[in-house]
């Protein structure tokens, strides 16, 4: 075991960082990606801009309606800028999206930032939002 011990050391001790300098950059490249993921999420979390409209999907549970428009109004949206989504009716660049999560039994409000809108036919189930690109911002427990 020694001996194995011995031998990693003295190739460790071999290695210069000349022979691995591509190695060495590709790490150093990847780190800073990873990096800059993490600060862009950590960014997004902290610029809910409560002026803007949030679009409401309560999914077939009208029930827990109340419940959803408390939490945005603790997040800062007033009640006028809260829109019930409908299939027509789809938010800009920049509006967010509420939804109860997950379907048919949610136990959390999703909140998504509408990052692009493409001009598309309308489908039967999802309407024009099908060409809506959200991004995911937070999520908050339902009760």
């Amino acid at each position: 075991m020694t001996h194995e011990k011995g031998k990693f050391r003295l190739v460790i001790e071999r290695m210069k960082f000349e022979e691995f300098k591509v190695l060495w950059v590709i790490f150093a490249l990847a780190s800073a990606v990873y990096i800059g993921a993490v600060m862009n999420q950590i960014e997004s979390d902290a610029k809910i801009d409560p002026e803007k409209d949030v679009y409401l999907f309560l999914h077939g549970r009208k029930d827990l309606r109340e419940e959803a428009e408390g939490i945005l109004i603790t997040l800062g949206f007033s009640k006028e800028n809260i829109i019930a989504a409908s299939s027509e009716n789809v938010g800009s660049v920049g509006d967010y999206v509420a939804m109860l999560w997950r379907p048919p039994r949610p136990d959390q409000i999703k909140i998504q930032q509408i990052i692009k809108v493409k001009d598309v036919e309308p489908d039967k189930m999802f309407g024009y939002w099908k060409g809506v690109l959200k991004k995911d911002i937070d999520s908050f427990p339902l009760k």
